[in-house]
């Protein structure tokens, strides 16, 4: 146990020793071995998912696991970069304490915060004086510079308008845009339909930022409406020896619509 801490390092310790010897030029898996950054991202995306799912789901017995998992994404990607000489994951915890220590001064330091706007505000201060120290004289430092392009695309969409309205720049009203970019749609043709489409994506995250609600999470919480109601629909056809496949139309309507 750390007595600074109270926790207790070794399973972290058991964890970079698995990790290194899995890595193992001549010891080691070879499929371990062979992986790059590139081929570990996406398995690192998808473990980010499942902690995500378990936390909708309130599976919380599940979540050491996933956690479990997605710190391994951590590790790897951490022993690939010492095994590349880049840095190490005594750096990732390093860089990750520095960073809440001083997006923190309030807790680690004598600044006074009086609310939860004066705290909004300090935080993105500090991201910003952040982001431009990462740019550089020589890199751009936009506004909408440093959104990740590789976020979802509700997610990024959403943090991309959040920046721009924090620099003041005016949207029109998310319902009548929304309105206006449905219309495009019906006259687009096929070269642009795709465009049309996405900016109707786009209006309808304004308007859920408009709002006050997450993107992201409106659109999972309509997914998984929908797929409860599909399920209700599967199990009523069951019922009748029918599938949803085998059902007429006018059948799988009438019970869409609960008659």
């Amino acid at each position: 146990m750390s007595e600074e801490s109270g926790f207790d390092l070794e399973p972290m310790a058991e964890l970079l020793a698995v990790m290194a010897r899995l890595r193992d030029p001549e010891h080691g898996c070879p499929w371990d071995r062979r992986q790059r950054f590139a081929t570990i991202a996406p398995y690192t995306v998808e473990e980010a998912y499942e902690v995500a799912d378990a936390i909708d789901r309130e599976a919380i017995d599940e979540l050491p696991g996933e956690l479990g998992d997605l710190l391994f994404q951590v590790v790897f990607h951490a022993r690939m970069a010492e095994e590349a000489g880049y840095f190490d994951f005594a750096d990732v915890a390093r860089a990750i304490v520095d960073k809440m220590v001083r997006r923190h001064p309030h807790v680690f330091g004598d600044a006074e915060i009086r609310d939860e706007a004066e705290l909004k505000a300090a935080w993105e201060r500090e991201k910003e004086r952040e982001r431009e120290a990462r740019a550089g004289d020589s890199l751009p430092t936009g506004a909408l510079h440093g959104v990740a392009r590789a976020l979802p695309a509700l997610v990024r969409a959403q943090k991309l308008q959040k920046r721009a309205a924090r620099v003041g720049t005016p949207f029109p009203t998310a319902a009548g845009e929304l309105e206006a970019k449905l219309a495009a749609v019906e006259t687009a043709t096929d070269r642009n339909r795709l465009d049309a489409v996405g900016e109707v994506l786009f209006a309808a995250v304004s308007l859920a930022r408009e709002q006050g609600v997450d993107a992201e999470q409106a659109l999972r919480h309509a997914s998984n409406r929908f797929e409860a109601r599909f399920g209700d629909l599967e199990e009523a056809l069951a019922e009748e020896g029918e599938t949803a496949e085998s059902a007429p139309a006018a059948r799988l309507e009438r019970i869409w619509e609960g008659e």
